[in-house]
């Protein structure tokens, strides 16, 4: 690419990006031992700026400021893209680019701990998007298929899929070893995490940029610094990547065992013959499940395995999270419960998919929040477009599995929710005036919003297991023939 080229057009740049990043993604694959010299000159080539810049504006974070307090959008309102891009450019190109320590947010979890949340200025968040753009087409050529989380194309359903097609017909990987790394972002050892960046890239511009964002810090609501001597900028738009790169270490490890030891039929019936378990991981991001065909013991031992896997990247295993269970007795992982049962009628067992009840308690506690007397709703329309939105973005994330019971829950609690807001909202008037004016056919309405009925707008349906199938977007489509 011509690094010198004037600032093309967003249509114009995402056409040269993707086609970079299609010849980087197919160099990476011919050439497994490749290493990966002169990226920064694409980290800073305009069109991969545009495209960063295009992606961090339209983000819903393009309103909230980092330290600095400047925001995607004032800059948009300013007129200052190109002036910004320009400026950024230069920077990262004379070497005086540094970045500056993310904003903290500590954001409440269930049991009342709290996560850290880092929110880098807008300027970071340009620069790491455009580095995200160069070498996630080259780390993608090394993933596995046991890893679904925070990759292109790929979604939690996957992992889902793939444990009950494991337990189907006659597969048997019916113990899972639940494994939680605990505080997983913050602990990954930067040290490890870089060595396994080299393994791929030797562009010693882009391993320092890489090393500046881990080390930017953290700058605290009492202005107090702090040091990030482990993890990765969690929150920051290279986060997920990073982690990924250093988390395959577990993917390989496995798979490795796998190709060994279990890649035929032949090998994995030869083990159960022996009294030897086999076993498969699915991973999505820090959450995995490592699942089981054999005995208790088989999984239990395993414990013990991927702790040791782990432990070079400076990370351990949350004893009191991580636990073996047998699919009859189901689990919860990724908000899903996941069980075999007997289908009513027959005496055959079946894997189903609910929605935990855990995930079913964080959507019930938002639409009370949301209609709560103190909630701030200038009028009913503006109350339904955010209930309407909350249960259609869970609703659909929950759309393949077991759910039409627990979304015809979610509609007659939200409905009543609704009719007691508007009761205090509108005291000493009548039951009869506020289901004339509120409920035409029995719905809460209002300027042509009306309460989403999750169970009749968002039907169930089944989602099919893609295996290796699943295509990344720099995959050359197969040409048809008559």
């Amino acid at each position: 690419m011509n690094t010198d080229a004037p600032w093309p057009s967003r249509e114009e740049a995402l056409a040269r990006v993707l086609g970079m990043q299609a010849k980087l993604h197919q160099w990476a694959i011919t050439d497994r031992g490749r290493r990966f010299d002169d990226l920064f000159n694409l980290v800073t080539d305009p069109a991969f700026l545009v495209v960063a810049w295009d992606g961090v504006r339209t983000n819903a974070g393009g309103r909230t400021a980092g330290v600095d307090g400047i925001t995607a959008t004032l800059v948009q309102v300013l007129g200052r893209e190109e002036e910004f891009l320009a400026e950024l450019r230069q920077q990262m190109r004379d070497g005086t680019f540094r970045p500056l320590p993310v904003k903290e947010r500590m954001i409440p979890k269930a049991g009342g701990k709290l996560r850290r949340l880092g929110i880098p200025t807008v300027t970071d968040r340009v620069a790491q998007a455009a580095l995200k753009l160069v070498l996630e087409p080259i780390f993608e050529a090394d993933f596995l298929p046991c890893s679904y989380g925070f990759r292109p194309k790929r979604r939690a359903q996957d992992a889902i899929a793939e444990i009950v097609y494991l337990n189907t017909g006659t597969r048997d990987y019916r113990w899972v070893l639940e494994a939680d790394i605990e505080a997983c972002f913050d602990s990954i050892d930067h040290t490890a995490l870089l060595a396994r960046v080299r393994r791929r890239i030797s562009d010693n511009r882009v391993l320092r940029l890489v090393k500046a964002f881990l080390k930017a810090g953290i700058l605290t609501a009492t202005r107090e610094r702090i040091d990030t001597r482990a993890g990765t900028p969690q929150g920051g738009i290279l986060s997920p990547l990073l982690a990924n790169i250093a988390l395959s270490a577990i993917d390989e490890h496995f798979a490795d065992q796998a190709a060994r030891q279990m890649a035929t039929p032949k090998r994995r019936a030869k083990r159960k013959r022996l009294g030897l378990g086999n076993w498969r991981l699915i991973r999505y991001a820090d959450d995995f499940v490592v699942v089981v065909s054999g005995t208790r013991q088989h999984a239990e031992a395993l414990r013990e395995e991927v702790a040791a896997v782990i432990a070079p990247l400076g990370l351990r295993l949350a004893e009191a999270k991580t636990q073996v269970t047998h699919i009859d007795h189901g689990l919860d992982f990724l908000g899903w419960h996941i069980q075999r049962r007997r289908k009513r009628g027959t005496q055959q067992r079946y894997v189903y998919t609910y929605p935990s009840k855990k995930s079913l308690t964080n959507i019930v506690r938002k639409i009370r929040t949301l209609t709560s007397n103190s909630a701030s709703h200038p009028d009913l329309s503006t109350l339904l477009k955010r209930l309407n939105a909350a249960l259609r973005g869970w609703c659909t994330y929950f759309q393949p599995g077991v759910s039409f019971n627990t979304f015809a829950y979610l509609s007659y609690y939200t409905w009543h929710k609704v009719w007691r807001w508007l009761r205090h909202r509108h005291q000493g008037v009548t039951w009869k005036k506020i289901r004339r004016r509120y409920l035409p056919g029995g719905n809460p309405t209002h300027r042509g919003i009306t309460l989403l009925r999750p169970e009749q707008a968002i039907p169930t349906t089944r989602y099919r297991y893609r295996g290796t199938k699943i295509p990344t977007p720099w995959t050359t489509p197969t040409p048809t023939t008559a």
